[in-house]
């Protein structure tokens, strides 16, 4: 039986740390973990051999649940204002998170991602083969993130990473580390902010959202209303149409803000990939599309399984998005809008 709240106390302060020097072993794990330059009294070395003594440190379970609820609602209210909203965590939202972080420190880079897991179609090459094709020049970015890769020379027109998993895993490691970037996974977008743009059309001025269950159940359940985060630069790189994917153009179609989307033509990776980085632009006032949700607004080819698009793709998302920020910006100073 759990004591009751009022008799529980935290537990003491963990012991000072102090830099312990790391000693040659036999086991894998023979050195002490890093923690900021220091490592714990406790390193994985000293728990070697000693399982029947092991245990953690006490804990009482509202401490766990506070740990993460505060932590999440702190980045809800931050994140409400966003610099930038990136719609969808595949592998064009995240190079363009990396590449915006890398070059703007002080911008708040929210991330919307619908899926539980990051990553989009990134984990796996084409028909769930492992390796990942990217075609030249794109392996700048592989040597950016630091991501290993075969390349059979000045000869070859490609370079394959050995997993596809080790690209997306090192990309979003590297996102997340930034300071200034939050991931809300498992959270959709179920529509834009959008306000007069002064000439008879819209600007896009943020992101409605809610949690992905809740947005595949708004059929058969009462009312659930969304939250928003107000953005004066949207990217959204969805992917190809299907149940999340190519949202936002498909809300700008449904809306009337474009006539039509051109919908994805057949695979030709040569022509494909060079379409939608070059393409990579803003559609309306404060909404830019990039990757293969940009297929499907102009009509480009598929590509298949070959992934260099969509990194360039971001890269390029970012330095478009810095143009737009600092042009909105300027604009909200002068009083043209909010």
């Amino acid at each position: 039986m759990s004591p009751p709240a009022m008799l529980f106390q935290e537990p003491a302060s963990p012991p000072q740390q102090m830099t312990v020097p790391s000693k040659a072993a036999a086991l894998p794990h023979g050195a002490a973990i890093p923690i900021k330059g220091a490592t714990n009294f406790d390193t994985v070395e000293a728990m070697a051999g000693k399982w029947n003594d092991f245990s953690f440190r006490p804990i009482r379970e509202s401490q766990v649940s506070r740990a993460m609820t505060r932590r999440y609602f702190n980045d809800l209210d931050k994140y409400a204002e966003s610099d930038i909203v990136i719609v969808g965590a595949g592998s064009c939202g995240l190079s363009t998170a990396y590449t915006l972080a890398k070059a703007r420190p002080d911008l708040k880079i929210a991330i919307v991602e619908a899926g539980v897991a990051p990553g989009g179609g990134a984990w796996l090459g084409g028909q769930l083969f492992s390796a990942m094709i990217m075609r030249k020049p794109a392996d700048a970015f592989l040597r950016e993130i630091g991501v290993p890769y075969e390349d059979d020379g000045d000869h070859s027109n490609f370079v394959v990473v050995k997993h596809a998993a080790l690209f997306t895993s090192t990309l979003l490691s590297k996102v997340l580390q930034f300071p200034n970037v939050k991931l809300f996974n498992a959270t959709a977008v179920e529509d834009l902010i959008t306000r007069p743009d002064g000439k008879g059309g819209i600007r896009v001025a943020g992101v409605v959202t809610n949690w992905t269950l809740v947005s595949m159940h708004h059929d058969d359940q009462s009312c659930m209303d969304p939250n928003t985060i107000n953005a004066p630069v949207v990217i959204s790189t969805t992917g190809h149409d299907g149940p999340f994917g190519a949202f936002s153009v498909k809300r700008l179609v449904s809306m009337q803000a474009i006539p039509a989307l051109g919908g994805m033509r057949g695979l030709d990776m040569n022509v494909a990939e060079d379409a939608i980085v070059k393409g990579t632009r803003e559609i309306v006032t404060g909404l830019i599309t990039g990757g293969m949700e940009l297929s499907e607004v102009d009509g480009a080819n598929r590509m298949g399984p070959t992934f260099a698009a969509m990194a360039i793709s971001g890269v390029h998302a970012a330095e478009v998005a810095l143009e737009v920020f600092e042009q909105r910006k300027k604009e909200c100073a002068e009083g043209h809008w909010e």
